[in-house]
């Protein structure tokens, strides 16, 4: 699939088939990861594969918000230096990569960033100079996807050179 593709058809899922996602598939989600930019390219991010079915369920038990997550085949926490003001914006690059990798093999995710955060950080075993910034359970969909977006025009989004000036397609230079 070409990136344009990816990105105009991702949907965010979260009904996953028992169906195992392979472990070639889990690999080039966690590449993903690790190929996000970040500021100074400090890689301060780190990340927990969370693929064993009690630890996903503790996973879910663990959250306020991803209760549904105890249904998906793998999940990924992804860890940020909260020093850094960049830090969330570091996370928010790695998240977009792992997703848009995941559903270019055919495999859903949905995120969360609702999180018991001592039981979470003691269940994973989270270091104090890390927080955890979202969980991200990936699987299989239970139906066919058809990635339909439901997104309002550019012309309501985007503006040219300042606030207020309508985007026009037809007037690009």
């Amino acid at each position: 699939m070409d990136t344009q593709k990816t990105i105009m058809s991702k949907l965010d899922i979260r009904q996953f088939e028992a169906k195992k996602v392979p472990a070639d598939v889990k690999l080039k989600v966690l590449e993903a990861a690790r190929a996000s930019g970040t500021g100074l390219n400090k890689q301060e991010w780190r990340f927990i594969l969370v693929q064993e079915r009690e630890a996903i369920k503790r996973l879910a038990e663990d959250s306020t918000s991803g209760g549904w997550v105890a249904g998906a085949n793998f999940a990924v926490i992804v860890l940020a230096d909260p020093k850094l003001g960049f830090h969330l914006i570091d996370s928010g690059r790695a998240i977009q990569n792992i997703q848009l990798a995941a559903w270019d093999q055919g495999v859903i995710s949905g995120l969360y960033t609702g999180f018991k955060e001592e039981r979470m950080r003691k269940d994973f075993a989270i270091p104090d100079e890390l927080k955890p910034t979202v969980v991200v359970g990936f699987g299989y969909p239970v139906k066919k996807i058809l990635g339909k977006k439901n997104r309002k025009p550019l012309s309501e989004l985007a503006f040219v050179d300042k606030y207020g000036n309508k985007f026009d397609a037809k007037k690009l230079n």
